[in-house]
């Protein structure tokens, strides 16, 4: 594959950097103590020293302090620095990286392609020229506001990025005896620093270091998950060409999970398949095709044709035979990745699936993972989650599944909201709405009138109403929503998804009532922090839940999201780049109701926040996290207030003296967020989307107001 060849979908013209004399400057901003210096030459066709000189002249740390993580564990916010500024080949440099690889990375890292806005912008190769006489004297501007409002960059920060990998890296040595049991409730997470798309394939890029595994088991987690590519796991004979390094794979696998073993935790495989193949695969393979996407270029393996399932049942069963130290799977089976031909709905295109109820063909997926894994390990744990089932027939699928399986459903899904007096539902990824509501009850009780056992999907840390601070102190809420499952007699939680996998003091909750775990964590502040944190719950009710502001608002980058004087014409996407997309941002909520529910809530937080401050004395390692992480979250919370007022009022001349007022606050809040980051290096990064904003993205959007 040439770069020519990878996804460009709409294309449209890339927007302008006006904040910056030129083009090339804005590139290096972005890059810069990102990658190193010799490697952004290259992509700019400079000298390593030209670079430099023009970084210095723009007021940045010169030489560059650059972690190699970020080429490891970081390269999302790379790709989503330079979306905007460099064309694929460039951008290739950039990395390091073939098209090949690529092009896997934003098909399979997690729906990377979707965060960027199912497009990549048409930019103009940007190549190193000196500056002009009026470019000098823009960047000698440029400066001196860096110098005004950041007069301490240069100076080290108290943490550099990936800073926490270090605090992760060693732990209590694991007690003596303890095992993973399939017995015991299910209390599983994912990592809050794994890279996802091929987790397995780079051994030093530890998802479960020890120190994690210790501060997991010490919360009371016996399981944690990583995805699963089957055709990366094992030997198969009609793509070997995919499956090159499963014998590497396997043997890191098995000794994660033999590793997990000693702390108590087992390990589980997140399996979506059987995974739709690029439609090229076909050429060789027509009697495995099912529905076709050719929007995206890949199609199903059909499920209707025996040597489909024969490939299913195979490949999980040789994975449990050759790592009999995992615990088990967990399926989804209607995803956005393209599997089965119904998974997509489309299953009355294919001509052998058209005539089978969707039911059917899910639990028989299902049902078939299971039988390879025990076939291999009777013991193990297969959990079908009813992620996207729908409820004209998703109770259908509970009566096919094999009793051998599990079911697990998204706990909050259907409850019904009312925010600011507009009524919605939510779908999932709530902390701030606790559930469970109808459409899992129901499920739960079909499964156990089966005698079947049941999880709950819930968030207990973040969700995407928040996600680039490590935790957020909504006790009250998490606290409610465990009850009311243990009440519907729910035991077993999967209490992240790809987000919020830090080893919190949330997490205690699976096992303490609030109050009791308040007092055990902050001691003789308890009382002071209870309320505090009661404070944070009931503003965080006011959040404006709908699954597309979730998805598309700028809470989950905050300050890093550039204002645009005048309309970007770029839809949001999801959980990526919100640009000034505002009916995308409040969904089904009116402009007016939308504002001022992220003020309420961006003011109740803070009220939070001003009885912890007035804690007395040297704040303990408890108390400091608080502080940071939930200072942190009230920047992205009133920043999004602030970008909804701008983008409402922008287009109105009365209202320039609001418009500065705006202006002049996200100022503030960009800055105070640069520094929390500065000191604490969690903060703005999450598994999956890596860092939403480096302490460069925080100093640019000052240039930007």
């Amino acid at each position: 594959m040439q770069a020519a060849d990878l996804m460009r979908g709409s294309h449209p013209k890339a927007l302008d950097c006006p904040h910056f004399p030129t083009r090339l400057q804005a590139v290096i901003w972005r890059n810069w103590e990102l990658v190193p210096v010799a490697r952004l030459a290259a992509v700019l066709e400079a000298k390593p020293d030209d670079i430099v000189a023009l970084a210095a002249h723009m007021g940045l740390r010169v030489p560059p302090v650059v972690r190699p993580e970020w080429l490891t564990r970081g390269y999302v916010t790379l790709i989503r620095a330079n979306w905007q500024l460099l064309p694929y080949q460039q951008l290739l440099t950039l990395l390091g990286w073939t098209a090949d690889h690529l092009d896997f990375t934003l098909r399979e890292d997690d729906f990377l392609w979707q965060k960027l806005g199912n497009l990549k912008p048409d930019c103009p190769k940007v190549v190193y020229a000196p500056l002009t006489d009026e470019q000098r004297r823009a960047t000698e501007a440029l400066r001196a506001l860096l110098d005004q409002h950041f007069p301490t960059r240069r100076q080290p920060d108290a943490q550099s990025p990936f800073a926490f990998l270090d605090s992760l890296a060693h732990g209590a040595k694991p007690p003596a005896g303890r095992h993973w049991s399939a017995a015991e409730p299910l209390r599983l997470i994912y990592s809050y620093s794994a890279v996802y798309g091929d987790p397995l394939a780079a051994p030093e890029l530890d998802p479960f270091p020890d120190g994690l595994l210790a501060r997991l088991a010490d919360r009371g987690v016996n399981g944690v998950w990583l995805q699963g590519l089957l055709y990366k796991l094992h030997p198969w004979a009609a793509a070997p060409e995919h499956s090159a390094g499963w014998e590497d794979r396997l043997r890191t696998l098995a000794a994660l999970a033999k590793r997990a073993d000693r702390y108590g935790i087992g390990v589980y495989l997140y399996l979506n398949e059987p995974r739709g193949m690029p439609l090229a695969f076909y050429d060789q393979h027509p009697d495995l095709k099912g529905v076709a996407q050719p929007g995206i270029g890949v199609a199903a393996l059909c499920t209707s044709r025996p040597a489909v399932r024969e490939y299913l049942h195979d490949a999980t069963r040789f994975v449990f035979d050759r790592v009999p130290e995992l615990a088990g799977a967990f399926t989804i089976t209607m995803s956005e990745n393209l599997t089965h031909c119904w998974s997509h709905g489309q299953g009355a295109q294919c001509p052998l699936c058209k005539d089978r109820a969707p039911a059917e063909v899910v639990a028989e997926v299902n049902g078939i993972i299971a039988d390879g894994a025990h076939a291999a390990k009777p013991e193990a744990r297969v959990i079908a989650w009813a992620w996207a089932w729908p409820a004209d027939w998703d109770e259908a699928v509970v009566e096919k599944l094999p009793p051998n399986v599990e079911l697990m459903c998204t706990s909050e899904e259907a409850l019904p909201t009312n925010v600011g007096g507009v009524a919605g539902s939510v779908l999932d990824y709530s902390i701030s709405q606790p559930g469970p509501g109808p459409k899992a009850t129901r499920l739960w009780a079909k499964a156990r009138a089966r005698g079947l056992r049941t999880n709950a999907k819930v968030q207990l840390n973040i969700t995407w109403e928040c996600s680039a601070v490590p935790w957020l102190p909504a006790f009250d809420l998490v606290g409610e929503h465990l009850t009311k499952l243990s009440a519907a007699g729910v035991q077993g939680h999967m209490v992240s998804w790809t987000l919020g996998g830090w080893p919190s003091p949330v997490l205690g909750l699976l096992s303490q009532a609030p109050d009791r775990l308040l007092t055990g964590v902050y001691g003789a502040h308890a009382p002071v922090v209870t309320e505090a944190c009661h404070r944070f719950s009931t503003a965080f009710r006011e959040f404006p839940f709908h699954i597309g502001t979730a998805y598309n608002a700028p809470q989950n980058c905050g300050p890093r999201n550039l204002l645009f004087a005048e309309p970007s014409g770029y839809p949001a996407t999801m959980v990526g780049i919100p640009y000034d997309d505002l009916g995308a941002w409040r969904s089904i909520y009116a402009e007016d109701v939308f504002e001022q529910q992220f003020r309420k809530l961006s003011d109740g937080w803070k009220t939070g926040l001003d009885l912890l401050a007035g804690i007395a004395g040297k704040p303990d390692a408890a108390l400091t996290d608080l502080r940071s992480t939930a200072t942190a979250a009230w920047c992205m919370f009133r920043s999004t207030y602030l970008q909804v007022a701008f983008v409402r009022r922008r287009a109105k001349p009365e209202a320039k003296a609001e418009l500065l007022a705006i202006l002049d606050e996200e100022i503030a809040v960009a800055k105070t967020l640069c520094e929390l980051a500065r000191a604490d290096s969690r903060l703005g990064f999450e598994a999956t989307n890596h860092y939403a904003y480096t302490t460069n993205d925080l100093r640019e959007k000052v240039l930007n107001c």
